[in-house]
């Protein structure tokens, strides 16, 4: 080699040392930067140039023309991405199963000293008063007065509960706008990455950490999976649908229930439309949902990732109340708040209708078949005589403790009962779950307000003076009977006490078991951070060294280069001196 050409070789290694420690100071000066991704400059040889080529060598007479500067490469494992992303998101699940937790029982009051439980204990011991004196105007305001209040404070409970459901829709929303954001930065990063590599010479690494910052994000609010392909374009599939790729973002949609305001959170490319008069389009979102909420909540099944699932299942598609127990409690039981509204709102069903039916009962109130005088079969329906005068209100009908808000509780009909006898007769309205304002559900129902402000309507003496004491009785039987259980899956019977002590157990229990799972989980979530932080994240310890080592190879080219100068120098000297 010429001593020309040696100076090309002591250049080349300037040249990628100096890349080398200005990536190392790279490195130095974004060690506390969150999502910087360690940096590595790659080495290579330069193109050999060869002298000679013989069939009896074996190998060509080559000389090395140096070292060259090859790439700048991030220094990640996509193992541990996965595996972060994935524990990130399931942790996120259990922090917002947690998070509404707390808030459900904090609208129950257990947490600030107002347990809705007192106001259960007001109405028993106003019963048991009432037991003592059923005569009394005043132990009778004071049953109603207890049952205005309970009822007063139920609803008050049921309508937190809704609110809670507004606020979870809310954040749905927010959470759905940020995805589709992080969706269009994902786009614009692959674009820019695309344009600055093209051409082979540079890296975009802190282009990369900016959109791997992005997925840690998404990983965190929905179940991703992502794949990168030559040119640098990241993919991305949420809950295995495509939502980056091939330079398209996927916006997620929302279509919002005209009854509840509830979001539905869909894919539109998957779902089929119809145009409406002004050209908008009518989404059918049944069959395009984001989220399967059908299937089973499992680690296991890797069906517990991502805070929006969490929020969507913790909301609920409806209002619940005691029918979805009653007709199809499954589509309730996964939801954290519909569960509780319906649970909550079956037993002050229970309450209020055993409450009506004891004074029914007293009012003369009978099961039984009655023929209507044009020919149809009332079969199996509670009735009353409409000539009674005992625990009746103004109009003659069965006096009711609770009454519906809209429609009546009993229908004034004229029939032949079994017995033949012929008249009028107060027909109990039966409730239809299909039909809202025909059941006793917390929003639906309300304190009888004629009773409210005249409560020595109910008398509780009988015809011959005596105190009606069997009714009082009964009254005080119904809180400690042990017939109810929280729902289907529940084989334990309690009594309306009891009840509200297990509802508040169980959504204690399943706070607790929320906490401990979100717990653990962050505990794996900073364990795989850590693992993944050992390879990616930057050791100023080790990046000092490598700083000397590479001011060391520095110096040493230059030695070579001084080396090379005073041999073409004294060269020159000696044949011109």
């Amino acid at each position: 080699m010429s001593l020309w050409g040696a100076l090309y070789v002591g250049t080349s290694g300037l040249r990628t040392s100096q890349n080398a420690l200005n990536t190392v100071a790279h490195n130095l000066a974004n060690a506390d930067t969150k999502g910087y991704t360690r940096q590595q400059i790659l080495q290579s040889d330069k193109r050999y140039h060869t002298l000679s080529e013989t069939d009896s060598a074996i190998s060509a007479q080559q000389i090395g023309l140096g070292t060259v500067y090859s790439r700048s490469k991030q220094v990640r494992d996509v193992f541990l991405d996965q595996s972060f992303r994935r524990e990130s998101g399931r942790s996120e699940f259990y922090k917002v199963s947690s998070e509404v937790m707390d808030e459900v029982e904090a609208q129950l009051g257990e947490l600030n000293g107002e347990a809705f439980e007192s106001n259960i204990t007001d109405l028993w011991t106003s019963v048991q008063e009432l037991v003592k004196d059923p005569a009394s105007t005043v132990t009778q305001g004071f049953f109603v007065q207890r049952a205005s209040e309970l009822m007063t404070r139920a609803q008050g409970i049921y309508e937190g509960l809704a609110s809670y459901q507004d606020n979870l829709n809310v954040q749905i929303r927010q959470q759905v706008e940020k995805i589709n954001a992080y969706g269009k930065q994902i786009l614009d990063l692959n674009n820019t990455i695309h344009t600055i590599e093209v051409g082979g010479v540079e890296e975009a690494n802190d282009y990369r950490d900016m959109r791997n910052n992005i997925l840690d994000e998404l990983g965190k609010m929905v179940d991703i999976t992502w794949d990168e392909d030559t040119l640098g374009n990241i993919s991305v599939r949420i809950e295995n649908v495509d939502f980056v790729k091939d330079g398209i973002s996927f916006d997620i949609g929302l279509k919002e229930d005209e009854s509840t305001g509830f979001y539905t959170v869909f894919w539109p490319q998957n779902a089929h439309y119809t145009l409406d008069g002004e050209g908008q389009k009518n989404y059918q979102v049944e069959s395009a949902q984001v989220f399967n909420l059908d299937r089973e909540i499992s680690s296991d099944k890797q069906t517990d990732i991502g805070g929006l699932k969490a929020m969507v299942l913790a909301r609920g598609d409806h209002r619940a109340n005691y029918t979805d127990i009653e007709n199809d409690y499954d589509s309730v039981a996964q939801s954290v708040v519909m569960n509780i509204q319906a649970e909550f709102d079956q037993m002050m069903h229970h309450l209020t209708s055993e409450i009506n039916a004891v004074l029914e009962n007293a009012a003369g109130g009978q099961v039984g078949n009655l023929t209507l005088s044009d020919g149809r079969m009332l079969e199996n329906v509670r009735y009353a005589p409409a000539d009674g005068d005992y625990m009746r209100d103004q109009n003659g009908m069965p006096l009711q403790m609770f009454t519906k808000n809209s429609s009546p509780g009993y229908e004034k009909v004229t029939a032949t009962d079994a017995n033949g006898n012929t008249g009028e007769y107060w027909v109990y309205m039966e409730e239809k779950p299909a039909v809202s304002e025909t059941v006793y559900s917390v929003m639906n129902t309300r304190i009888n307000q004629e009773l409210m402000q005249k409560p020595s309507m109910l008398g509780l003496r009988l015809k011959d003076g005596s105190e009606d004491i069997a009714t009082a009785t009964a009254l005080r039987d119904l809180f400690s009977q042990e017939q109810y259980t929280l729902n289907p899956y529940v084989q334990k019977r309690t009594s309306i006490v009891g009840y509200y002590s297990d509802l508040v157990s169980q959504v204690a229990s399943s706070g607790y078991v929320y906490k401990s799972i979100y717990q653990n989980q962050q505990s794996t979530v900073e364990y795989t951070e850590s693992a993944r932080d050992q390879v990616s994240a930057v050791s100023q310890d080790e990046e000092l060294t490598q700083m000397i080592k590479l001011q060391n190879a520095y110096n040493a080219s230059s030695r070579y280069i001084n080396a090379v100068n005073e041999m073409l120098e004294h060269m020159i000297s000696s044949l011109f001196g």
